[in-house]
């Protein structure tokens, strides 16, 4: 390696370590990108690109045509408005309520409460597990003969098909989601609160400030820089959800609990035909929609800090 630098000299030596993580992540990520753009403008069953025929902007326009963009049935590929109305749900309930679930509990975390690292632990110990694990332990759970089930029976009650009906779905799906993620974003609130400094409070004291006035007017203002940080990951992780959904009740019944990513999967790999251009023009959208939630956590991170 001496010799090698000194062959090269030290100003590209740099490149020598550089050149081979740039070629794994070129052909790992820039080149799928730029197969997804090929087949986004492109049309036929031919899976090989040099197969398909041009066809420019057909596939966004095909996805975009609808009479009217509130109702899923008047749109030519209803199934993709559907998956998307069900995504705006699912992120607005799911991000809404795991977040305050999280805030919550990282206060309560940051209390001097005994065995607090214990349920440090517990509370985080979700977010260790594979989302098809947490999945299939849910589905043992609320399958028709599942544990919750025989727990109501044995209650005196009726088995609930909880994963058949479109309403319990839709519930359990959020549910589980929030279960399964929560730990990760209580974790980060946790240690943006962790991060505020303690004189604050008690100056606060000296001042017989109340609880709430503490909460409302120091700690949570002092937190919102974590904050946004939080519902913008959140968000972004919202949207990109598949896993879990997709082993825990395959987008069903019907298509109640089917999100974005999942129709860009059945479209493009799972469903006859395989519509390559159309599921790589829905997932360029999606792209476009994750893109704009980055600039914006940039937008609102830099305002908080000139504020």
């Amino acid at each position: 390696m001496a010799a090698l630098q000194r062959r090269i000299g030290p100003a590209r030596f740099a490149w020598v370590f550089l050149v081979p993580n740039l070629v794994i992540f070129g052909a790992f990520t820039y080149l799928p990108i730029a197969l997804n753009l090929v087949y986004a403008t492109t049309g036929g069953l031919a899976v090989l690109p040099g197969e398909r025929s041009f066809v420019g902007l057909e596939n966004f326009a095909s996805l975009l045509d609808c009479k009217n963009y509130l109702d899923p049935s008047s749109c030519s590929k209803d199934l993709f408005w559907r998956a998307l109305f069900n995504t705006a749900r699912f992120v607005a309930l799911q991000v809404g309520f795991m977040i305050l679930f999280a805030l919550i509990t990282a206060l309560v975390l940051d209390r001097k409460i005994r065995g607090r690292g214990f349920f440090r632990g517990v509370f985080f110990y979700p977010v260790l597990l594979s989302p098809v694990v947490v999945a299939l332990v849910w589905r043992w759970i609320l399958q028709r003969e599942g544990v919750l089930n025989a727990w109501l029976v044995a209650m005196g009650g009726e088995p609930v098909l909880w994963l058949m009906d479109a309403g319990w779905s839709f519930f359990w799906v959020v549910f589980v989601s929030i279960w399964a993620h929560m730990g990760f974003y209580t974790l980060i609130l946790l240690a943006g609160l962790q991060a505020i400094p303690k004189d604050v409070y008690e100056a606060a004291e000296m001042d017989a400030a109340s609880p709430w006035r503490v909460l409302t007017r120091i700690t949570l203002p002092l937190l919102m820089p974590t904050m946004l940080v939080v519902i913008v990951l959140a968000l972004i992780k919202g949207v990109q959800t598949f896993d879990e959904i997709y082993v825990l009740t395959g987008g069903g019944p019907g298509s109640a609990t089917m999100l974005i990513v999942q129709y860009i999967y059945e479209t493009g790999f799972a469903a006859q035909p395989r519509l390559y251009g159309l599921a790589a023009a829905a997932s360029l959208l999606l792209a476009g929609l994750l893109m704009i939630l980055t600039l914006l956590q940039l937008r609102l991170n830099r305002k908080s800090y000139r504020g």
